[in-house]
Formats: structure tokens, sequence, C-alpha cells
């Protein structure tokens, strides 16, 4: 790893999975063109994100991270855009009543589209073209035009995300966020859900402190923070000529921000200690997450985090630890003890979805039972340890789609072909995204009133 930075730094280094474009000097155009570009986030709205998870990391607040798996521009539309934001609101609210602290609301949208994938290439009825990474990359249509890395489609993904930000924004301060909306939305979840009764008493309780705050003259016209929420975005930096051209200096503090998410995350795949991702990360100033896999082991990881947050700063990075339901209360616990004893702070957090995919009647999904196993395995090795379980992460959408099996609508093997529409990976959809908040929600309370108990009678 080079000793100084600069925005360019990593291209002095290996990088893996990004896409070699058959046109060097038209890449090179388009990342000139974008670096023109407006940014689509601002350095104080990351420098706000990173205090909000200061606020987790010490245990006074909890991450909810969610949304596409991959984006993609044949599906952006306002109304996907809205039913995804507003069930993560919906998920937000049940897991802020149940750990009686405030919810930071990330989501992975207005800049998620380039995916890892596990070969280069894809070969179907003998003809192999090189895989779809995501459609500021490629198309999925199985040709070799559509499958040829193009980067005119990076300016179409910094347009889509720029309108994407600009809809969010509208609905996380106009009005359409307002806490009794929200709950309304979640009492016709229980009311429409196979499930929902098992929830009631949550709602009713919620139902009850709203009731009471307006009797105390605590209205959405009265406290402005019932009308509106922050909600701030993120995606995985895998393209990084884009994000190099997304990065700025703010005239505020002169430090580098990538300004194309406020949060940025470096995925299993691409954290060398010694190649081209981890070193660009390093040097923006954007709170950052890294995922950790099983093949982790604890002084690995040590130098990964001394890499990334060498000042120790809460906010700073967060650990998105993706293991499989199977391998979770195995692995974890020795990663987790190694940074507490050696006083890192950072903010744990599960992804229970990319451990635990499988295929089945020829669709890649995720068993609903396998990812809240892993969710649980993941809160009770943190329990084990007296360390802070401080989020989660999904990959989900509020589409009524057909990808994970089970959940209180028991979708089955058979039952994946009736909306199965992801560009990559399968998705939770928003009747089970909203299932899974309410349990945890649940495990939650659980946990907090034990730990009461132990107190009160100490």
């Amino acid at each position: 790893m080079t000793k100084k930075w600069s925005p360019d730094s990593w291209r002095a280094l290996p990088a893996k999975h990004i896409p070699a474009y058959p046109d060097p000097a038209a890449l090179a155009e388009v990342e000139k063109t974008l670096k023109s570009y407006p940014p689509l986030v601002f350095a104080g709205e990351a420098r706000s994100l990173k205090q909000d998870l200061a606020d987790v990391a010490e245990g006074r607040a909890f991450l909810l991270q969610g949304g596409d798996c991959a984006e993609s521009f044949a599906e952006f539309h306002p109304d996907n855009i809205r039913d995804t934001f507003r069930v993560l609101l919906q998920m937000a609210v049940a897991l802020t009543w149940a750990a009686s602290c405030p919810v930071v609301k990330v989501g992975r949208i207005a800049g998620q589209f380039a995916k890892p994938r596990s070969s280069d290439i894809e070969t179907i009825d003998g003809v192999t073209l090189e895989s779809y990474k995501g459609d500021n990359i490629n198309g999925m249509e199985f040709t070799p035009e559509a499958r040829r890395p193009d980067p005119q489609r990076l300016v179409r993904a910094y347009s889509q995300s720029a309108a994407t930000l600009n809809l969010i924004r509208a609905f996380a301060q106009g009005g359409y966020a307002d806490l009794h909306r929200v709950h309304g939305w979640m009492q016709g979840f229980i009311a429409d859900s196979p499930s929902g009764s098992r929830y009631q008493e949550m709602a009713s309780r919620i139902s009850e402190a709203l009731s009471f705050m307006e009797a105390c003259g605590v209205t959405s016209e009265t406290a402005p923070v019932l009308r509106g929420t922050s909600f701030y975005t993120s995606h995985e930096a895998l393209l990084l000529g884009y994000e190099q051209a997304m990065t700025r200096v703010d005239s505020t503090t002169g430090d580098w921000y990538d300004t194309s998410a406020h949060m940025l995350w470096i995925g299993e795949r691409t954290r060398q200690l010694d190649h081209a991702h981890v070193e660009f990360m390093r040097g923006i100033r954007n709170p950052i997450g890294c995922k950790v896999g099983p093949t982790m082991n604890p002084d690995e990881l040590i130098r990964l985090i001394d890499a990334l947050n060498p000042q120790n700063e809460a906010g700073r990075l967060t650990l998105i630890a993706r293991m499989g339901a199977e391998k979770v209360e195995d692995v974890l616990p020795a990663l987790v003890r190694k940074v507490k004893q050696e006083g890192r702070t950072v903010v744990w957090s599960c992804d229970p979805m990319h451990g635990n995919t499988i295929s089945t009647s020829g669709y890649k999904t995720r068993p609903f039972d396998k990812v809240l196993a892993e969710v649980r395995g993941f809160f009770a090795v943190h329990q084990a340890e007296g360390t802070y379980a401080g989020g989660v992460h999904f990959e989900m959408t509020g589409q009524d789609v057909t990808e994970c099996m089970g959940g209180a609508q028991a979708i089955t093997a058979e039952g994946l072909k009736d909306r199965y529409h992801t560009h990559c990976d399968p998705r939770l959809n928003g009747s089970q995204a909203l299932e899974l908040a309410f349990i945890i929600a649940e495990g939650i309370r659980k946990e907090r009133g034990g730990i009461a108990r132990v107190a009160a009678a100490s």
C-alpha cells in the first residue's frame, strides 16, 4: 500500500473485479465528463452519517441498511423507489420501538449497480460471453453487443442515481415519512399478513405511544422531527474509475469525499490489503464499510481495520459480517473477540443474505429461515462476547417478488418462478423484509428486558 494517498493512487495497484473496457480512451473520456458533473451527495451529509454511526458504535443507535441487490435501468420507476423506501421506514419504526434508540437508515440505492461475479464469463448452449456485471457495466441480454462493457452506461447510472436521490429527499422531508403515516402502513401490513396477529401487541403499543404524545401536544405540526427523517445512500465501491471521478475536495475541511454516496463499502472479494480497493477507500473521508466473510482471520482483520481507520474514529468503519447460518457462531466469535481485545472502535452489522444463497428449481434463492438463523446467531455471538450487535444489512425490495423461499407467505421452490425479477441475487420482498424486522424487534426487546432484569437483581 502506498504511503501517500491521492484519488488516483489506487491505479498503481492490482484491482480485482473491474471490467476490461474494449476502448480505454472512451472510458477515460467518460470519467473526465463525470468529474465535471455536480456531486450527488455533500460532504456535510457524509459527516452527519458518520456521527450517527458513531452513536451506533457506542451502542446508542442501531443501523438498518437495505435495498436492491443491483439497481437496474429497466426497473427504474418512482413507484419502485417509493415502495422500497416505504418498507425501510416501516422496518425502522419496528426496530426503533424495540431498541428504544434511534435507527440510522441507509439505503442500498442511488448507485448500487455493479456486482462482482464469481466468473468473468458465462456459457450458454456452447456460446461463451462476458458475464453480466451490472447495468452500469453491461446488459443482461445474452448477446455480444449487450455483454460488452460500455462506459456510456456510467453516465446513465449517474443520471438515474441523481433522479433517485431527488425523489428520496422529497419523500424523506416532504411529509411522506411522517411517523403517523408509517405506523398506518404497519397496521395495514399486520391486517394483511398471514402472521400479522403475532405483531399486533407491538403495533398497539406504538399506537398508544403516539396517542400519548398527541395528548401532550407533540404532533407532526409541533414537532417537525415526526414529519421527516434522515435517510442516507450507500453502494459497493467497485468501479474505482467512477468513484475517483466523483471524489472531490470539501471546501469546508479540505478533505477528500466520494460524493457518489454517503457511505461506500468494500466487498468480500475486493478487500485485499495490498490491492486497489483498500487503497482508494483508506483516503476518502466518508464513513465506509467492509464485508467480513468466513475466510477472514483475526489478525488479518486488525490489519485491515488499521489500514481503513488508522485514527480509530467512531463511525468511520462498519464491519458487515456475512458468514452463513451454519458458520456464524463458529467463525464470528474469534473476530469479535480480537477487535474488542485490541480496542478497535467499529460498528458490527449482519448481512444474512450472501452466505445463505442456494440454487433450486433452476433459481438462485435464499431460504427465509436461514436468513433469520444467521441474524439470531449474530446477536447471540455479540451477547456472549459482551459486544454490541449494531445493525443489519439486507438485500430487499418493496416489490411483491418471489425470490426468497419461506416467510409467512410460505414461498416454495416451485413458487419462485411466479415473480422472479432480480437482475442478480434474490431479494426479500416487502412482506418478508418487514416480517424479519418484527422478528428481530421481538428478539431485541427480549434481550434488553433480560439485561434490565439482571441489572435490577444486582
